[in-house]
């Protein structure tokens, strides 16, 4: 009965929120309802068939003009009361982008992105632009965790100063602070910057600072360039270390560093279809470095006709080595009807007690092959399915689906 009560919980928040811009004549409402069944083999060989209900609303105009409401959630239930299936309060909120000249705010459950940090946020945050090429954004709210509870105590606050120099140099500088249960448990600074000359060359940077623990804790430089025939080559290098609350016990511990260095060649063959080769060292403090290979081929759908196939190779003097693919082939037959189907192969060789000079080897081979359809009912309406079969020499196997029914209003 809970998931029928859901659902019912669900259908009443559509004329709610209608009923909230009928008095606005202008007002108009769009979005798009989502209906996933899924099913799967959990860890103690029963079967969970977990269903939810999506929901995603815009509201333009809502009591007066430039006032919209977005919204998106989810509500969910397991027919089979295997496993839970959490609802969910993506966002929530109400925003207007020109409340006086160059101001805006949106109020509400909304995601929070800046390179000091990111967080989804109940509160406020306000954007100002300034001659055009210049923003301030400043927030502050609850601090919304999923898995540890929701907590008045629990706050996020920050601001975020960026602007565009020379029409392609774009900087930004953010500052962040989150609180946990009253206490401060993170505060963090951020630079990035961009720069693109003439479409051609684009470099691109971003660091963090970690104020309580006096150190960088994530960083990456990289470049890409474009060049008159058709390939395009990058550069990477990324450094993360792990930021922990301040109030966790995890804070205490010493952490590692990890580092890795990219270079990645694309040549594009003809409109749709390319190859590429990707070569990362992943660097580790305590763990030996690694070398990983990749490669493939991909052709994205211009036709009927899409897929890719790429290959992997990772190896390392610790033992802990990795080769695999991965293939998926699809085909539009008819304006409203398309499938495919595709397949993952990894081999890993491993190391048991990696700190152990007497330790053995293991190997092992692990699958992964689906099927998946989509059925375009009309321009409104659509169905996609798919079933799937994961298989390990190590852990057996188990079989997966699902199917979803989405309508666009």
């Amino acid at each position: 009965m809970r998931v029928w009560q859901s659902f019912i919980r669900g259908l009443l928040l559509m004329p709610l929120v209608l009923c909230l811009a009928a008095p606005a004549g202008a007002a108009s409402v769009s979005g798009r309802a989502s209906t996933l069944l899924e099913w799967y083999d959990t860890a103690t060989e029963d079967t969970s068939m977990p269903l939810y209900q999506y929901l995603q609303l815009n509201v333009k105009d809502l009591g007066a003009q430039g006032y919209n409401f977005k919204v998106y959630g989810r509500l969910g239930d397991d027919l089979n009361d295997e496993e839970a299936a959490k609802s969910r309060l993506y966002y929530a909120y109400l925003e207007k982008k020109d409340l006086f000249k160059g101001l805006g705010f949106r109020l509400g459950r909304q995601f929070i992105s800046t390179t000091a940090g990111a967080s989804l946020m109940d509160g406020l945050s306000l954007d100002y632009t300034l001659l055009e090429d210049y923003k301030v954004k400043v927030f502050g709210g609850g601090d919304v965790s999923y898995y540890q509870g929701y907590n008045v105590k629990d706050t996020i606050v920050g601001v975020e100063v960026s602007g565009q120099f020379c029409d392609s140099l774009d900087l930004a500088a953010s500052y962040l602070q989150k609180w946990d249960g009253g206490l401060l448990g993170q505060e963090l600074v951020g630079f990035d910057a961009s720069y693109d000359l003439d479409g051609k060359l684009w470099l691109y940077n971003e660091l963090q600072w970690d104020i309580l623990s006096e150190r960088l804790s994530y960083a990456q430089l990289g470049g890409k360039y474009r060049f008159d025939a058709p390939f395009t080559v990058r550069l990477e290098y990324l450094y993360s270390l792990p930021v922990f609350s301040s109030t966790s016990i995890y804070s205490v511990f010493a952490v590692e560093d990890y580092e890795e260095v990219l270079a990645e060649v694309t040549y594009r063959l003809q409109r749709g279809l390319q190859v590429f080769g990707r070569y990362t060292r992943e660097i580790y403090d305590e763990y030996d470095d690694a070398n990983l290979f990749e490669a493939g081929i991909e052709k994205l759908r211009t036709g009927k006709f899409s897929g890719y196939l790429t290959g992997i190779y990772r190896s390392d003097d610790g033992g802990q080595d990795l080769k695999g693919f991965k293939v998926r082939t699809a085909y539009k037959f008819t304006p409203m009807v398309e499938a495919g189907v595709g397949m993952n192969l990894d081999v890993l060789e491993r190391q048991i007690d990696y700190f152990d000079s007497d330790s053995a080897s293991d190997d092992t081979t692990s699958r992964r092959y689906w099927a998946d359809v989509s059925l375009h009912l009309s321009k409104t309406m659509s169905v996609e399915g798919k079933v799937e079969r994961v298989d390990s020499e190590l852990w057996d196997y188990y079989n997966r689906g699902s199917l979803r029914f989405n309508v666009l209003f």
